[in-house]
């Protein structure tokens, strides 16, 4: 036993007992999950109301009037579809003109279902990795049961078949660009040091048509260090093109490297940037850092989205010369960018407010932007642009709005609303809030709130606080008809807190809960439950909180820290045991995060925080809902396995469900996700509202 500093107390690190429970498929964990699994769903499927909100909730899911996202692929719109009828999905098209009609008229191109019967396989489609400007060649993703490790295959748009003797890449975690038609980049598990300790690839290969696999040629290595290695091509409408590689150090710095005949050329870009594409011979590229270039005297801010010519990066990578596109504010800040064939997109949020622009370069080269009329209080996303002309899609939602697709034109500035979600429930009586709690260090955090017009201010109300608070992921407004039907218009309160580690106020918001720091996160979010007590909207009886995968890991310190707080807590595909994340499934991708504990300073902090290690027989908790999924091979289903069986161990109650597909998701179809959300609402409704 080592004695570690805990939350504001001394503690004992305790032995692990249930490293058993790592061997995901071993017999034992498995028959522990079996009877997990049936003792929690023989009090909350027995509910007699489950039945009605799993009935529901799939209503909603598998809705004909279901908004169909558009992907742009050479001018045809692409889209993937799930119903009753196909469970595992399709992949379909049709023309733009045919898309923006009441009924579109679509072409099944890929039935999953059809593919995973004749393969004998639970196939989940995960995308196309295209050539372009292409002949209709890709390579299809496919995956057994929603893992992040694919199998590939080869497909001809155009003929709307697989290749027959084409591209066939084994199952692995992988990354593959095309260079040509007859060429791939590949990054992927070859064999004996050829893996990162994160479980993602870091050597890098040429496979050429015709000759085995085996006979690849390696162009770059990077080490088993890295978080992984990856090929990316870009192109523009205009010819330019480039093959690049993302060595990614950890979770948030990259080197960047041009591929070319003679081999490898670095990229002096700063380690956290990103670069977005290709727009006329310029390369687009955000920064995370505050950068001054090589031989140049001007810094360029932390935030700021710059451009780079593209033939003068060939020339000399080491000496860059960038262009400012936009430079943040301190109320604005970029969340997407994206290109057609001759302008930049780009959103941002102001305040959490979502705005869209237009970026041209005038003739003296200077880049100018137009905004764009969107509505004011929605969420804007860019859902798809088209590099064969100006065209791009924008998706715009809020808490109360149904979802709606505006078609836009880049050469003019011009929206138009094509289609929108009809209401999934009634939102009548219901109104969007957005406060502001004071965190511990005096932080003023905002957050949005959903409730009924005629609110009490008694205490009395069923209130769900959610968050994510990590990785630089903004948590913005959006429609729900699962959140509207199954908690909304039943009297719940609703609450997403914008707290620290996420990008809504730009990558400082972000790094101000990395690694030691990430106490002000678990703050920020005790600071907005307990405004809410504050304000009479709820009290401890009713608050409950749910969050997944880093949420999950945030749920699980508030449990520990605050027991008093809460009364529900869901806690979904979680990372718990953080003394231990670097050495389950993908974990060791995420030291830039959280810290290591090879690291005396970080693993102390870790220890203080890590809700696995922190669970105490002597303290009452309230009894939570903990969610994972057997086949979750980025976080995995250890973390809330362990985190029950500590919980059972010291005879605390607590309901367990662990499905089997879905990857880190809440299911593999849209009827078991339907299950996974009457469960989560069951537990809720029990809770919170008996």
């Amino acid at each position: 036993m080592v004695p570690v500093m805990g939350w504001g107390q001394t503690v004992t690190e305790q032995t692990d007992k249930y490293l058993w429970l790592e061997d995901v498929s071993g017999a034992r964990a498995t028959d522990w999950v079996k009877s997990e699994n049936e003792r929690s769903a023989k009090v909350l499927e027995a509910d007699p109301r489950f039945d009605g909100l799993a009935a529901t909730a799939l209503k909603v899911l598998e809705s004909p009037s279901r908004l169909p996202v558009p992907h742009f692929r050479e001018g045809t719109v692409y889209n993937n579809w799930q119903d009753a009828q196909h469970v595992r999905g399709i992949l379909r098209r049709t023309t733009l003109a045919d898309y923006l009609t009441a009924e579109p008229h679509w072409e099944t191109v890929i039935d999953y279902d059809a593919l995973g019967k004749a393969d004998n396989e639970k196939w989940v489609g995960k995308g196309l990795t295209c050539l372009y400007p292409g002949d209709g060649l890709c390579m299809v993703l496919l995956s057994a049961g929603g893992e992040d490790a694919e199998t590939q295959r080869e497909f001809d748009l155009k003929t709307g078949k697989f290749v027959a003797g084409g591209f066939v890449l084994p199952k692995s975690k992988q990354n593959v660009t095309w260079v040509d038609k007859d060429t791939l980049a590949i990054a992927r598990d070859w064999g004996a040091s050829t893996m990162t300790k994160s479980g993602y690839p870091f050597v890098v290969k040429i496979w050429k048509r015709g000759e085995p696999l085996e006979q690849a040629k390696v162009v770059y290595r990077g080490t088993e260090l890295d978080v992984s290695v990856r090929p990316f091509q870009m192109h523009d409408a205009q010819g330019h093109q480039a093959t690049l590689l993302d060595r990614s150090v950890d979770f948030f710095s990259s080197e960047y490297f041009l591929l070319t005949p003679a081999g490898v050329k670095q990229l002096m870009l700063p380690g956290k940037s990103e670069i977005h594409g290709l727009l006329d011979g310029r390369m687009i590229v955000s920064l995370n850092e505050d950068w001054k270039p090589e031989g140049l005297t001007h810094t360029y801010a932390q935030g700021s989205v710059l451009s780079l010519e593209l033939e003068a990066i060939k020339k000399d990578p080491a000496h860059l010369k960038p262009a400012v596109i936009f430079a943040p504010t301190a109320q604005e800040f970029v969340q997407d960018v994206s290109t057609t064939r001759n302008y930049l997109l780009m959103t941002t949020l102001e305040h959490v407010q979502g705005r869209a622009y237009r970026y041209a370069v005038d003739k003296t080269g200077k880049w100018t932007r137009t905004k764009l009329d969107v509505p004011e209080n929605q969420t804007v996303g860019i859902v798809s642009t088209n590099t064969s002309d100006d065209k791009f899609f924008l998706g715009l939602t809020g808490f109360l709005t149904p979802s709606s697709l505006h078609l836009g034109d880049a050469a003019t500035g011009e929206l138009k609303l094509v289609k929108t979600l009809p209401p999934m429930f009634d939102a009548s009586n219901e109104v969007v809030e957005q406060l502001e709690a004071t965190s511990k260090d005096g932080t003023k955090v905002p957050y949005f709130i959903v409730h009924r017009k005629d609110i009490k201010y008694d205490g009395s109300n069923p209130t769900l606080q959610t968050a994510y608070g990590g990785f630089q992921i903004s948590e913005l407004p959006s429609y729900s008809g699962i959140i509207g039907n199954l908690w909304l218009v039943r009297g719940g309160v609703y609450v997403l807190a914008n707290i620290r580690g996420g990008g809504e106020f730009g990558p400082a918001w972000h790094d101000a809960g990395l690694k030691t720091h990430r106490q002000r996160i678990y703050d920020d979010f005790a600071a907005v439950g307990q405004d809410l007590v504050t304000r009479k909207i709820t009290s401890p009886r009713r608050l409950g909180i749910q969050g997944g995968s880093n949420g999950g890991l945030l749920m699980g310190v508030e449990m520990t820290q605050h027991p008093e707080m809460w009364n529900a807590i869901v806690i979904q595909v979680p990372l718990l045991d953080m003394l231990r994340f670097e050495h389950i499934a993908a974990g060791a991708s995420w030291v830039g995060e959280y810290g290591s504990v090879s690291n005396p300073e970080e693993r102390n902090f870790l220890a203080s925080i890590s809700p696995y290690n922190q669970l105490r027989p002597d303290v009452n908790y309230p009894e939570p809902l903990i969610f994972t999924t057997t086949k979750d091979d980025r976080v995995g289903p250890v973390h809330a396995r362990k985190f029950a069986a500590r919980m059972e161990e010291f005879h605390k109650p607590f309901y367990y469900q662990e499905i089997i597909e879905g990857g880190h998701a809440a299911g593999a179809d849209l009827k078991e996700q339907a299950k996974t959300w009457a469960t989560m609402y069951i537990y809720l409704t029990r809770k919170l509202m008996d």
